[in-house]
């Protein structure tokens, strides 16, 4: 019976389209994004306020949020940048949630999440840099952050390629199809590159633990 049942969920995972899944995709990953920022805003607002507060983050030299949220870098626009997010992720529940309810989404809409979401990657790669390489200190709320923006930037523009708004060059359309079938695939060795930057530049303190 169990075996039946594993087999028969197998099989219901596999029916599962970029289409069916990716409203799914945009509810869970603005969900998890959204509670990332405002658990780090919250914890800024505390450090404002207090700046003996330390964020429950603060493990180590190299996990350390209030390093990170007492940086320049993390007011790029002059307020607090989980701010962004805040206003960012609630697009992506909303977006996912309607789409849910059987509302059909326009070409100019989608196309504009996909801006949206390129934008959110040029930022949260240029925070990757700032935070390894300048700040030298990682947020673990800020790293979700960035996982949940890469995923979704990822899988809006198969979306918009697999329903035709952006259109690609004849040229393309093999490297396409390629893309499509190793999409998961892709998107780990991109995280996998990330996490191995990290481990290479933090190595003289994490090395000796393994």
């Amino acid at each position: 019976m169990i075996g039946k049942v594993s087999y028969t969920t197998c099989m219901n995972f596999k029916k599962w389209t970029l289409k069916k899944a990716f409203p799914w995709l945009l509810v869970i990953a603005g969900s998890i994004g959204l509670i990332c920022a405002f658990i780090i805003a919250f914890d800024e607002f505390k450090l404002l306020s207090n700046p003996h507060f330390q964020p429950s983050c603060d493990l180590n030299p190299v996990i350390s949020c209030g390093s990170v949220m007492q940086s320049k870098q993390a007011h790029l626009t002059g307020a607090p940048n989980p701010f962004l997010g805040l206003m960012a992720f609630p697009v992506l529940i909303t977006s996912g949630a309607i789409m849910l309810a059987g509302a059909k989404i326009k070409r100019w809409y989608l196309l504009g999440l996909n801006l949206g979401a390129l934008v959110g990657i040029v930022f949260v790669h240029w925070l990757f840099f700032e935070s390894v390489y300048r700040i030298h200190a990682l947020c673990p709320y800020c790293i979700v952050v960035w996982v949940v923006t890469i995923t979704t930037f990822w899988y809006t523009t198969l979306y918009n390629i697999q329903l035709g708004n952006l259109k690609l060059p004849a040229k393309l359309v093999g490297t396409a199809t390629f893309v499509r079938k190793h999409h998961l695939d892709i998107l780990v060795l991109w995280l996998l590159v990330i996490a191995a930057l990290i481990l290479k530049q933090f190595w003289y303190y994490y090395g000796h633990y393994l």
